[in-house]
């Protein structure tokens, strides 16, 4: 069952007479009990797509649906949303008001929505994101933790809602390489303790890898691949899916990208990523025939499918019989 979807989703942003194509047209479901990796470069849209799905930025055109129904963007209705898709935000020192303790950080949610036995629902929010004893955690402020465990109170506050999908915005990034499998060890537990749905927003492919049962590749403000984790991040289709997979430590050699990262105001014709593609410049491209097609021909708009797929003239033409 589809609990979050985005349908052909495209959100702009205009500064000074320029249009950002921030999110360009994106399909993208998250299943119950199931978690996504949605990975890119920074400035490809993911962190605006992220919001979109939170429903702290309106898409110029396209719906975000929960449980198949339109997102509504009533104060009402938005209240009610957000209890059901939670945010664990990037840094959890920077969301945690250092003037409140662990368990008014906790409650702040359930007071907001009125929810009842409030101090129950804390020492199971904190004990379900492995706080324990729970009690011992309430009186303590956010400088009094470890950066593992301000991460872990972000969770629980999210917890304490009883969502159905977290959205992760690089959960691990700002902490030390020795908690960073804790807490990914810890979302796993939740999915499967709880059933919970993530939608898990990160560059670093290798946490992909290692939590995600699918996976999406964002470049531009579009899905460019998508598919089973195993399927993408062990044989990628698409040269940028390549190239950000070519930087991990096992890796034979770095691919190098040309040019500059991506401008949301100015998005090239043909495929968006022809400017920076090592394939075009090597001139693969050219000898399979499909180089004029990948400087003037747009690619169509993936749909949302649990199978793999990918926007690419050079992939797709590879994978045509003779």
């Amino acid at each position: 069952m589809t609990l979050l979807e985005a349908r052909d989703l495209h959100v702009e942003f205009t500064s000074r007479g320029r249009r950002a194509r921030a999110v360009d047209g994106v399909n993208l479901t998250v299943g119950e009990g199931e978690i996504v990796a949605l990975v890119g470069e920074s400035g490809c849209g993911k962190t605006t797509l992220a919001r979109t799905l939170l429903g702290l930025e309106r898409p110029a055109s396209g719906t975000v649906r929960y449980g198949g129904t339109p997102l509504a963007y009533s104060t009402r209705a938005l209240k009610a949303y957000r209890r059901e898709v939670q945010l664990v935000p990037q840094d959890p020192t920077g969301s945690l008001n250092p003037r409140h303790t662990v368990y008014e950080a906790v409650a702040e949610g359930p007071r907001i929505h009125g929810l009842r036995d409030e101090r129950q629902r804390v020492a199971s929010a904190l004990s379900r994101a492995g706080l324990r004893p729970p009690e011992r955690f309430f009186p303590l402020y956010p400088h009094e933790l470890s950066g593992g465990q301000r991460q872990r109170v972000v969770i629980a506050g999210a917890l304490a809602l009883d969502p159905g999908v977290l959205v992760a915005d690089e959960p691990v990034a700002s902490l030390d390489a020795s908690v960073r499998g804790e807490i990914l060890a810890l979302l796993l537990r939740l999915r499967a303790e709880l059933g919970l749905s993530a939608l898990v927003v990160t560059h670093d492919l290798g946490l992909a890898w290692n939590i995600a049962d699918r996976v999406a590749v964002m470049y531009l403000g579009r899905i460019v691949e998508s598919g089973p984790v195993e399927q993408v991040l062990g044989s990628p289709s698409h040269p940028y899916t390549q190239a950000l997979l070519s930087v991990l430590p096992d890796s034979p050699a770095p691919v190098v990208l040309r040019g500059e990262p991506p401008d949301p105001t100015r998005v090239p014709g043909g495929c968006r990523f022809h400017p920076r593609c090592q394939v075009l410049a090597a001139g693969k491209a050219a000898e399979a025939g499909v180089d004029g097609r990948c400087r003037s021909q747009p690619l169509g708009i993936l749909p949302a499918a649990s199978g793999p797929q990918v926007a690419c003239h050079f992939a797709e033409g590879s994978r045509t019989p003779a």
